[in-house]
């Protein structure tokens, strides 16, 4: 690390397991890990992560059980620090799919469940904002490809020229992402695959967290 610039990293969690973990067998991602292979140019300082805790749903009991072990598991790593937002879950009336209407001309609806995670992007942005204010790190980077995060790091590059990139967890990097951050980077299955927790981590409670058999 000796001669690097330091960099501070935040992880959109959600977004980072939608676009790059969902589906694949590279759940057990070490998160620093990832963020120093793919960023060898710095010194990484800090990883703050950003979820929300998984409720338990009919199709899939195990779901936040699995989720706490592994974020037990992250949470050995004295670079990394965990904040956690929430889902929220609401019974709203949507329009079909395809578009459909009735007999009157009006949209054929139905009743769904809706879960939305609240929180984490409001916190990720807050914190990325206060560190890089007050001079944290030498630069600063965004693990997602979500680009309502572009106006909070383009803020920083027009109004204090800092050095402020974007960590993709697609291939491609979105085009509001792109324009707004200082550089970009796209996280490669390769990469994933090298940078995965061992099996069993030891827990500072003198537990364990093993790597779910099943995800």
């Amino acid at each position: 690390m000796v001669g690097k610039p330091t960099i501070r990293v935040y992880v959109d969690g959600q977004n980072l397991f939608r676009r790059a973990l969902k589906g694949t067998p590279y759940l057990w991602l070490d998160v620093v890990r990832l963020c120093q292979e793919v960023l060898p140019r710095y010194g990484v300082v800090q990883v703050k992560y950003f979820t929300a805790l998984v409720r338990t749903s009919p199709h899939d009991l195990q779901a936040g059980a699995r989720q706490r072990v592994y974020l037990d598991a992250l949470s050995e790593s004295p670079l990394l620090d965990i904040h956690l937002g929430f889902f929220r879950r609401d019974v709203v009336r949507m329009a079909v799919h395809p578009w459909s209407v009735d007999a009157e001309g009006l949209p054929i609806t139905s009743r769904v469940k809706r879960t939305i995670e609240k929180g984490s992007d409001v916190n990720l942005a807050t914190h990325l904002i206060w560190d890089a204010l007050h001079g944290e790190a030498d630069a600063y980077a965004v693990l997602s490809n979500d680009s309502d995060l572009a106006t909070p790091i383009r803020m920083l590059r027009d109004r204090k020229d800092l050095d402020v990139g974007v960590v993709s967890p697609s291939v491609d990097v979105a085009a509001q992402l792109h324009s707004a951050a200082a550089w970009q980077r796209s996280i490669r299955p390769g990469a994933l695959r090298r940078c995965q927790l061992p099996e069993v981590v030891s827990l500072t409670s003198g537990r364990v967290a093993s790597k779910p058999r099943e995800w």
